[in-house]
């Protein structure tokens, strides 16, 4: 009993030994991937990183040149959504609206709620403004991801769908004459989405959602590793039973999820209805005011996006991974499913927790400034919550925890495909043994540096895929006039048996 008293005693400094440690190692890992991967493109301050800049391009081009699909196909888009075209053609593991689940609860995250508490912190109100741009810009990149997900996703020996943007990147630039270049993008992809699921999947998750837990149950601040110990076991009483359960569970969860926390948002917001028109017009006017945080204009632009692709994943990639899985006849029907993921994620969501975060002032107000400089996200939201009432932070933490389990689930699905993908079937459970051990180490390393790890990795994963997505964009144009001719003419009405 004595060794066991003395362990407890030590605890503190063991974990306080493990936090330097495991810090030091992010910190290494970060700078040399800082390095390698980014540079700055914009001449001057603020820093205008490459990635950021690639995913701007890529979405204004391909939403010009689906000209402005993310607009056009909504209202199809959410009868697919409803099982309305439905036909015994359709082949696949998942249903349309547990594909779109899956992928929503990957990213309706702690991105909605830390991340963009975060981006104002650093760019200020106006970064909620490119945020919004971002998200619908996004619509037309995650449609052309799961389009194409859907035109080159394969059948393996085991009877399981693989697709994703390893399955397009190597098999559809092989039939633009570069198989070399397709596959070696493909194994880059399929490398930074392991890793970006160990960070942005797995630990940004716990990193952040512990830090809004901690402030309703002490326990987990004396002990924070039994919070990392809880989270793994419920995790990984899921994602062993692979795409249909995962689907099943985000079927269940995402919807009672978002409602829980859009109402908690919108009670704060219809308290404080007499600050939303200054609110409004903060977040318009410092989007294009040089006297915005961090630079400007530019800041407020980078840090919008940044957080944007962070939380949406488009043009990342990650999310073509559960839209393969779908059962579809037509490729680009899911992709006009996947259109509603940026739209609700982005749009919808990360405005109203940018309106809370502004209309409260907490993201510049001086007694929080240490939360914003340990880039405590998910902890300054909750103190925003509390501003309005002593129990909406209790509702915070609900919704943090099955933000975080959520979209640790679905990202561990993302990371095992890609790890099966470059290391072979036989080895999955290894994939999911690692990404569960992330989960306890996120408890004792501090959210500065995890959340720098796993920016890096999570918008590496662009660099790959946006290539295949300009290369191959021509083909979804040709797939998407195609079925939209067919659409007009009522074909798919009465395949579907759809009167009109």
């Amino acid at each position: 009993m004595r060794y066991f008293i003395a362990a407890l005693l030590l605890f503190p400094m063991q974990a306080h030994a493990a936090d330097v440690a495991i810090d030091s190692i992010f910190d290494a890992i970060n700078g040399f991937l800082a390095q390698i991967i980014f540079f700055d493109v914009f001449p001057g301050e603020p820093v205008m990183p490459f990635i950021v800049a690639w995913l701007i391009v890529a979405a204004v081009f391909l939403t010009l040149r689906f000209n402005f699909v993310n607009l056009r196909m909504m209202r199809h888009a959410y009868r697919v959504i409803r099982g309305k075209y439905h036909t015994a053609d359709d082949k696949g593991e998942v249903t349309p609206f547990q594909a779109l689940s899956t992928a929503l609860s990957a990213t309706v995250g702690l991105g909605n709620i830390a991340g963009v508490a975060i981006a104002i912190s650093i760019g200020g109100p106006g970064a909620t403004f490119w945020m919004i741009v971002a998200g619908f810009l996004g619509m037309s990149t995650k449609f052309t991801e799961a389009s194409l997900a859907q035109m080159y996703r394969e059948v393996r020996p085991d009877g399981r769908l693989m697709g994703g943007a390893m399955e397009y990147l190597s098999k559809g630039l092989a039939e633009k004459g570069a198989p070399r270049l397709g596959k070696g993008l493909a194994i880059m992809f399929a490398i930074f989405t392991i890793l970006g699921s160990f960070g942005a999947g797995s630990a940004f998750q716990i990193s952040q959602s512990m830090g809004a837990v901690q402030e309703q149950i002490p326990f987990f601040r004396e002990v924070p590793i039994a919070y990392g110990l809880l989270m793994a076991v419920a995790v990984g009483l899921v994602i062993v039973g692979g795409i249909r359960r995962i689907s099943h569970v985000a079927e269940a969860i995402v919807p009672s999820m978002v409602i829980i926390y859009l109402g908690a948002c919108l009670w704060i917001i219809g308290v404080n209805a007499e600050m939303v028109p200054a609110a409004l017009g903060k977040i318009f006017t410092e989007a294009f005011s040089p006297i915005a945080v961090a630079g400007g204009m530019v800041g407020a632009l980078v840090q919008g996006f940044k957080r944007a692709a962070f939380s949406s994943e488009a043009g990342l990639g990650s999310a073509a991974i559960a839209h393969s899985a779908a059962s579809v006849k037509y490729p680009v029907r899911q992709g006009l499913v996947a259109l509603y993921e940026p739209f609700i994620d982005t749009v919808v969501i990360c405005t109203m927790t940018a309106l809370v975060i502004v209309i409260t002032g907490v993201y510049n107000a001086p007694e929080y400034e240490a939360m914003r400089a340990a880039s405590q996200g998910a902890a300054l939201t909750s103190v925003a919550f509390a501003t309005v009432s002593d129990w909406l932070p209790v509702i915070l933490t609900l919704s943090v925890v099955l933000f975080a389990y959520s979209t640790a689930i679905s990202w561990s699905y993302y990371g095992e495909r890609c790890w099966v993908y470059v290391f072979g079937e036989r080895y999955s459970l290894l994939y999911k043994a690692i990404f569960i051990c992330f989960l306890v180490v996120a408890s004792v390393a501090s959210a500065g540096s995890v959340l720098d790890f796993t920016d890096l990795l999570v918008l590496a994963m662009a660099f790959p895929n946006l290539i295949g997505l300009y290369v191959l964009s021509g083909k979804v144009k040709v797939a998407l006039g195609e079925y939209q001719i067919r659409l007009a003419s009522g074909e798919l009405d009465r395949e579907a048996g759809i009167k009109r």
